[in-house]
């Protein structure tokens, strides 16, 4: 029996100061492979917005289709936590859509969502999730469902000032029941300060080495989304050349005849 990650283990692993992975997936089957390595939390992010579908940002990606991409994440894990990014727009409406919303994922097989932002409407959707039985995982620091308010891909916490800030919103979120906060394009030093200063576990989005977790887009890691590369992440393939070589192979070898062989018919 593959003993299944939860809210606890999280909470375990900052206890004992045990650094966990989260990585995005967003099919079935990089799911399970990425499971079968052993990531701890395998995120749905919206991210997909851009190297799954083709979109401008990740504000462009809807419920409906966080929907099916839960669904066929969920199917490939058996060991890791599943977390769904809510899209923008799924939980700011009302306390009630956002119960709807993210509700819905967990019935597509998610165990958590993940939500952005420290305002007081956001820990009153918190609290009410956690209340129904959701786990959420909290995001601040740079926010992209914030990207126009923010005015662009901005680092935060650069100063103590904001960095207070940040950490005050964090314990705002932690009181109301988040089981982990992602800290995204924060520097490390105040990253560092908030995670000292949390009880529950930090995930780094590019907010350095001293977070309890680190989070990267699959895609990034593979090689496979070529159009743009964020200064934190690192590149473990070169999945787009794989590709590339595979299938222009292919297409040689069924324009000169090479395939099929006669061992691949019937």
């Amino acid at each position: 029996m593959v003993q299944k990650i939860n809210i606890n283990t999280i909470r375990k692993y900052k206890t004992e100061k045990e650094k966990f992975s989260v990585l995005t997936a967003y099919d079935c089957y990089t799911a399970k492979y990425i499971d079968e390595a052993g990531i701890d939390i395998v995120l749905i992010g919206d991210s997909l917005a851009m190297v799954a579908l083709g979109y401008e940002n990740t504000n462009s990606v809807g419920v409906e289709e966080m929907g099916i991409f839960t669904r066929a994440v969920a199917k490939g894990v058996k060991h890791a936590m599943v977390i769904t990014d809510m899209p923008f727009l799924s939980y700011h409406s009302s306390v009630e859509d956002a119960v709807k919303n993210c509700g819905q994922m967990i019935k597509f097989g998610a165990n958590g969502v993940k939500i952005e932002g420290g305002s007081d409407y956001i820990i009153s959707v918190i609290e009410r999730l956690t209340q129904v039985g959701i786990p959420v995982m909290g995001h601040l620091g740079f926010t992209p469902q914030f990207l126009n308010q923010l005015g662009g891909y901005k680092i935060q916490g650069k100063t103590e000032e904001t960095t207070k800030e940040i950490l005050c919103q964090a314990k705002k979120l932690e009181q109301a029941g988040v089981f982990s906060i992602v800290l995204e394009m924060v520097p490390e030093n105040s990253a560092k300060y908030i995670t000292e200063n949390l009880k529950v576990p930090t995930i780094s989005c590019g907010a350095g080495r001293y977070c309890d977790a680190q989070v990267l887009v699959s895609d990034d890691v593979f090689g496979k989304y070529p159009e743009f590369k964020p200064k934190f992440a690192r590149k473990y393939g070169d999945m787009g050349k794989l590709i590339f070589d595979c299938a222009k192979q292919y297409n040689e070898d069924v324009k000169s005849g090479k395939f099929p062989s006669a061992e691949e018919i019937f």
